[in-house]
């Protein structure tokens, strides 16, 4: 077996960034829980192709079709889940409590706590998917985000200048 300095620096970097993963998970409360981030199985997205237009601030704009109501959301492909306000969660009919409150995640204004819900269904321009992960934030949310719980069960989106194409 050879041994030299390049490789004992490639397997101290690959041992630092392990550890540096280890204690990141565990200062955010994820430890134990990395298999979440493999998701299960799920039906594939049903309905037909349609368009979201780009609006004049630049950003992709839809309204869903949320538990059977019109939900006024912007499309934010560096969202892992469909996040939600207070406001909206309340219309949709989610009642929530203080405890609810469970997790924390990460926005562009900081970490915020949040409560993890499943969506019946969500619908866009007439892709539909069902059982959808999302997450509830308690406040700093100005709008709805339409992220890649629902956007990754579609068979294909692809962005133009003009609009969003969303193929179930």
């Amino acid at each position: 077996m050879r041994f030299d300095l390049s490789s004992a620096a490639v397997m101290a970097v690959a041992v630092a960034s392990a550890l540096t993963t280890a204690w990141w998970m565990d200062q955010a409360g994820l430890r134990g829980r990395a298999h979440a981030a493999i998701p299960a199985v799920s039906a594939p997205a049903t309905g037909r192709p349609g368009q979201v237009l780009k609006a004049a601030d630049g950003h992709y704009w839809a309204e869903a079709r949320i538990e059977g109501r019109a939900v006024r959301v912007m499309v934010d492909t560096g969202a892992s889940v469909v996040v939600l306000t207070p406001a909206d969660a309340a219309r949709l009919g989610l009642k929530l409590t203080p405890g609810d409150f469970s997790g924390t995640v990460v926005t562009a204004s900081g970490p915020v706590r949040a409560a993890p819900v499943e969506l019946s269904a969500v619908a866009v321009a007439g892709a539909r998917v069902a059982a959808v992960e999302a997450m509830v934030v308690e406040h700093g949310l100005p709008h709805s985000l339409l992220g890649m719980s629902y956007l990754g069960r579609l068979s294909s989106f692809s962005a133009t200048p003009a609009g969003l194409t969303l193929r179930p």
